[in-house]
């Protein structure tokens, strides 16, 4: 009993069994179910439709979303008038240059592009009127410890925050496959580190299913969690084919149980937009297909 006693306290004094509503003392209300209403939205990297970011805008309008996501560093003036043109709004912004500028690169010069990368994310957030964007925080790797990754990520998030809270921007870093944050208990200290409510988390549901349940992580994570990704993923087909090859299954047909994401997110999630990050729709049928079945999940 002693030893129990003594691990809990420990882990409390660390922040990992803490579910706290608050950040930085601001007060985040969670709508109950019944008060819950979400709209839907797409990656814009999953829109492999030829044409111009307006042609694609159309279909996406059509096809019944109410937003995109557009990554950063795109033709913001182009991006401005196909939003206005179409009625579409933006969700949230992926940066473009996380991955080749990681913020846990060794070279310090590397990290401040990634830092520059961010901002221009930031600011396109803010261009577009929304308040979220998304960032991999760094990756672990056989020249990168995991304690280096925090430590450096961390310093660069830190250095990035009063761009963040000048634009009223939440920087939300995602779970990927990159070797870090593989606990919900991890990512809820993580985020909650920086003890400011401008850096959140950005779920993803179809990734975490190689060493996790999402709707357990909903639940821990809670209000942190400032968007989620809709995506599929197969074990079946990852354990036949290969881990990647996971992903290469219709929405609602894999092994997420979308009823208790759904049920966990009513119960915990904040924020109103689910945005697909579903393969890739090359035709305005595959884009409807997919709307749809989005559809499906939301009313569950």
């Amino acid at each position: 009993m002693q030893r129990r006693k003594f691990i809990k306290n420990t882990l409390l004094a660390s922040g990992a069994l803490t579910w706290p509503s608050t950040v930085a003392g601001l007060h985040f209300s969670v709508p109950a179910a019944s008060e819950a209403t979400f709209r839907k939205s797409i990656m814009w990297g999953t829109v492999g439709m030829e044409g111009s970011v307006l042609d694609k805008c159309k279909a996406i309008k059509a096809a019944g979303y109410a937003g995109i996501e557009p990554n950063s560093h795109m033709n913001r003036a182009e991006v401005l008038d196909a939003l206005k043109a179409t009625g579409l709004v933006a969700s949230s912004v992926c940066c473009s240059t996380h991955w080749q500028k990681t913020l846990s690169d060794p070279d310090a010069a590397v990290r401040k592009e990634g830092m520059e990368g961010i901002r221009v994310a930031l600011e396109d957030a803010k261009a577009y009127g929304t308040d979220a964007i998304l960032i991999v925080p760094g990756t672990v790797s056989d020249r990168v410890r995991y304690d280096e990754c925090w430590e450096r990520s961390t310093e660069c998030i830190r250095k990035l925050l009063p761009a963040a809270e000048k634009l009223k921007v939440r920087i939300c870093v995602e779970n990927v496959w990159n070797h870090f944050l593989l606990s919900p208990m991890e990512a809820c200290r993580y985020v909650d580190l920086f003890n400011s409510p401008y850096v959140g988390f950005y779920f993803d549901c179809g990734n975490i299913l190689v060493y996790g349940w999402p709707e357990q992580w909903i639940h821990i994570l809670g209000n942190r969690i400032g968007r989620i990704h809709v995506k599929e993923f197969s074990r079946r087909k990852a354990d036949a084919e290969g881990r990647g090859k996971g992903f290469d299954v219709p929405l609602t047909e894999g092994d997420v149980n979308w009823a208790a994401v759904m049920s966990a997110a009513r119960q915990n999630y904040r924020g109103q937009w689910f945005t697909t990050e579903q393969g890739s729709s090359k035709t305005p049928e595959e884009l409807t297909g997919l709307s749809r079945r989005l559809d499906k999940i939301l009313a569950m």
